[in-house]
């Protein structure tokens, strides 16, 4: 097990102008370091940790801030994206099994998805959860996984708190990244092939609808989002990407190594806890009024 430790990088001070704040990010630090290949950060709000997937070596990986960095589960079938529910409850995408499962408080693991229509899913790569519970995931296929895929399309798959699951986007090109907006009426979705990001409004039933391009253009290939409580899209890419609520490009930054995930932790909220390769990184953001 790996010790966790925090390293300064210098020259990472930058000043984000968003909204009406001024955000200064003036160091990046490095919170762990020694995995294969991190991916998946999802920050537990009930209970103050994050979760984050090894996914080479079937881990999920447990940080609670000023700790040492601990395994949450081996055998974890290759997990990718991570998210968690109102409940505390852990959502995982497992590529291996091609499956998204849910591990409730005491450790129990429910199958929610894994095949579509008969056939196998390609390998769910992101996840995200509604305050009401309604359930997105991705389901691209990268590398081998392209190799043994039962359906011809790559998919954005909607779990409703009750009923069957439904496909909520059909697309040839492969999705990746999803997130919510903070009024839980937008759905956002990367796409790692058209280097894009998807928006689409949610009706009352949780179903999609308005699909548009809202950000194109994006530099390296985009996978995990996470949206802040402004509504501003960080990105991970070669380096944090950010985005208004309307798309616009604002300035981003990057770590030493190329970024997989992103989201934001700690109890006041405002530290972005980053995946990068092997490493966890934790930025840290001074937050002031703008004149």
């Amino acid at each position: 097990m790996n010790r966790a430790f925090r390293f300064c990088c210098t020259g990472m001070a930058l000043v984000l102008l968003l909204g009406a704040q001024e955000y200064k990010l003036d160091k990046v630090e490095l919170a762990a370091r020694g995995y294969t290949f991190t991916e998946g950060a999802a920050w537990n709000a009930k209970e103050g940790y994050l979760i984050f997937s090894d996914t080479p070596t079937d881990r999920l990986l447990k940080w609670i801030p000023g700790h040492d960095v601990e395994v949450y589960r081996t055998d974890a079938h290759g997990p990718c994206g991570n998210a968690f529910d109102t409940q505390a409850r852990l959502y995982t995408c497992e590529t291996r099994t091609r499956r998204v499962t849910r591990t409730d408080k005491n450790g129990k693991i429910e199958v929610l998805a894994e095949d579509w229509e008969g056939r196998k899913l390609n390998a769910p790569a992101h996840v995200v959860v509604s305050r009401n519970d309604h359930v997105y995931f991705t389901d691209p296929a990268f590398g081998a996984q392209s190799d043994h895929r039962d359906l011809d399309f790559y998919g954005v798959y909607h779990i409703p708190p009750k009923g069957p699951m439904k496909l909520a986007a059909k697309l040839a090109t492969r999705p990746n990244g999803i997130a919510l907006s903070p009024s839980g009426k937008i759905l956002y979705v990367s796409n790692s092939d058209e280097h894009n990001v998807r928006a689409y409004d949610l009706d009352h039933n949780g179903d999609t609808t308005g699909e548009r391009v809202l950000i194109s253009g994006i530099a390296a290939v985009p996978g995990a989002i996470t949206v802040d409580e402004k509504g501003y899209l960080f990105i991970a890419a070669r380096s944090v990407s950010i985005y208004s609520p309307e798309g616009k490009p604002l300035p981003g930054f990057q770590t030493k190594d190329f970024v997989s995930s992103c989201v934001f932790g700690e109890a006041d909220m405002k530290s972005l806890l980053i995946t990068a390769r092997g490493n966890l990184y934790r930025a840290r953001f001074e937050e002031k009024e703008a004149k």
